[in-house]
């Protein structure tokens, strides 16, 4: 395999009436990761995933699939590339089958020979064949999910683009979608998951990025990204507002809220048995004190001052 990324691009810009909405986008999304692109609603990320795909064009800059520029190389590597954008769309007077089928026809790429063994594969790949002969408007909501990711993988493919794929759905749903791109990742394929849901990107994505206004902020590894911010320290007690005088006297940014009171450890913080002694010496009643890692929401939240959707 290839060591080149999965996904490339360097000075991806997209204008539009000479604003830019997407602007100096330069990504690297590892082979065999599952890449959350995260950012609030409006960030660019469905018009950079129209970008990778070769259906709008960009302004400037380049992009590499699977090791291939884009778009002049795109009838080379397409074909090793499956997506869903901005929701499956099917004939809801045909059967799941059927539509894979119709699907699969319109690609001229598909060997024929084969499509009635690859269609039968696709939908237990995800699950459906109990439902392959039911009209697709008796689905569910994530069973069309389920069958949009299914036309995705009717020919093996390398990289899989998801535009935020549980959107919408209920919670059976959306662990449905999830545990099918963690299989899929399990088998090697790469996963690109574009979402504003941080509970989907952490339970199922080992690398992210973050975008704010059309710019990339961030890029690594879950575990980078969170680590960004330093650790938090936690105290909860009844006394919040005596707690937070407490903090702010050592130079710390105290927030109130639900239990207690907490606060970022910046470098040369003072150590956490200080902090609890000086708490405890001004009679702050203690139910706990914790030093723990910033989230990836507080990473969201301090990167793109934006509120993050973490429920569905």
């Amino acid at each position: 395999m290839s060591d080149a990324p999965a996904i490339a691009t360097s000075g991806l810009t997209k204008r539009f009436r000479g604003r830019a909405v997407v602007d100096g986008l330069s990504l690297e999304v590892p082979r065999g990761s599952v890449f959350g692109f995260l950012g609030p609603n409006g960030s660019g990320k469905t018009t950079t995933i129209r970008m990778l795909l070769g259906l709008i064009s960009p302004s400037a800059g380049s992009i590499d699939l699977l090791g291939e520029a884009m778009p002049d190389r795109g009838a080379t590597v397409l074909p090793r590339v499956g997506a869903l954008v901005e929701g499956p769309a099917f004939a809801p007077y045909l059967s799941g089958a059927a539509n894979l089928v119709r699907r699969d026809t319109a690609d001229r790429y598909a060997p024929s020979a084969t499509r009635t063994a690859r269609v039968a594969a696709a939908l237990e790949r995800v699950g459906l064949t109990h439902a392959a002969g039911k009209h697709v408007r008796a689905y569910s909501l994530g069973m069309k999910q389920r069958l949009g990711i299914a036309g995705a993988l009717l020919t093996d493919r390398d990289l899989l683009v998801l535009d935020e794929p549980t959107n919408g759905l209920d919670p059976q749903g959306t662990r449905e979608v999830r545990n099918l791109v963690r299989s899929l990742a399990d088998e090697g394929t790469t996963v690109f998951v574009s979402s504003h849901l941080l509970a989907e990107i952490e339970q199922i994505c080992t690398h992210a990025a973050i975008m704010r206004t059309g710019r990339l902020v961030a890029q690594g590894s879950l575990d980078e990204l969170r680590s960004a911010s330093g650790p938090r320290v936690s105290v909860t007690t009844p006394d919040r507002a005596a707690a937070a005088t407490v903090l702010a006297r050592f130079g710390l940014a105290p927030e109130q809220g639900g239990d207690g009171v907490e606060a970022a450890l910046p470098e040369g913080a003072p150590a956490v048995e200080d902090l609890a002694a000086a708490l405890v010496g001004d009679g702050v009643r203690l139910r706990g004190l914790a030093v723990r890692a910033s989230s990836l929401e507080e990473r969201f939240v301090e990167l793109t001052g934006e509120g993050f959707d973490v429920e569905q």
